[in-house]
C-alpha cells in the first residue's frame, strides 16, 4: 500500500479525533465562562473570588480548542480531496477561519475582567458575549452548513446527519444572540460529526 493510500485511509480518523478533542475543550470553556461570568448578571458586576479559577482554565482551554478546529478543518478536506466544490469549499474555509479569530478574541475579551479595577469598567464581560453569541456562532453556522452541504454531496455524510447539521446552522443563526447556552449547539453538532466520521472509518475494511 503507497503512502498516498494510508493518508486517505487516515485522514478521517485525524478528522474524527480532533473534532472529538475540540468538542470537549469548547464545551467546557463556554460552561466555565457562563458559570463564572453569567449573561445575565450587571456588566460592572465583579467576578467572584472563588470563580476566577473558572475563567483562568477557560482561557487556557480556548487557544486549544482552536488548535484542533483547525486540524478538525483540514482534516476534513483533505478526505474530500479533488472532488470538493471550490465555491462551497471557500465558504468553509472564510467561515471556519473567521469562527477562530472571533473566538480567541471573545476570550481575550473575557479574560479582561480578571484585571479590572474596582468598580469595573463594565465593558469585557457584554463585549466579549456580543463577539461569542452574535460573530462567532453565526460564523459556526455558516460552517455547519457548508460541511453538511459537502458531507452530502460527496454521500459522506447520510441523509440524517447532513439534516441535523442543517437544523444546527439554523439554530446557530437565529437563535444563538438571544438565548443563553445555544452555542453549545456548536460542539454538539461537531460531536455528532466527529462520532460518525470515526465509525465510518473504523468499519471501512483495509
Amino acid at each position: 500500500m503507497d503512502s498516498s493510500t494510508t493518508t486517505r485511509m487516515r485522514t478521517p480518523r485525524a478528522a474524527g479525533m480532533a473534532g472529538v478533542v475540540f468538542a470537549v475543550l469548547l464545551t467546557a470553556a463556554i460552561v466555565l465562562m457562563r458559570i463564572a461570568i453569567p449573561s445575565g448578571s450587571p456588566a460592572d458586576a465583579p467576578v467572584d473570588e472563588g470563580d476566577r479559577w473558572a475563567v483562568r482554565t477557560a482561557l487556557e482551554i480556548v487557544p486549544f480548542a482552536g488548535i484542533f478546529f483547525l486540524w478538525f478543518m483540514g482534516a476534513l478536506r483533505a478526505h474530500a480531496g479533488e472532488r470538493e466544490d471550490r465555491f462551497v469549499a471557500t465558504v468553509f474555509l472564510g467561515s471556519g477561519f473567521v469562527f477562530t479569530a472571533t473566538l480567541f478574541v471573545a476570550a481575550a475579551a473575557a479574560g479582561t475582567v480578571l484585571g479590572e479595577a474596582t468598580p469595573p469598567s463594565g465593558f469585557g464581560r457584554p463585549f466579549a458575549y456580543t463577539v461569542l453569541t452574535t460573530y462567532a456562532m453565526r460564523m459556526a453556522a455558516v460552517f455547519v452548513f457548508t460541511t453538511s452541504t459537502i458531507g452530502r454531496r460527496l454521500g459522506v455524510f447520510p441523509r440524517p446527519l447532513s439534516a441535523f447539521g442543517f437544523a444546527c446552522g439554523l439554530a446557530l443563526l437565529v437563535v444563538a444572540p438571544g438565548v443563553p447556552w445555544s452555542e453549545l449547539v456548536f460542539p454538539f453538532w461537531v460531536l455528532a460529526v466527529s462520532l460518525h466520521v470515526l465509525r465510518t472509518s473504523l468499519n471501512r475494511p483495509a
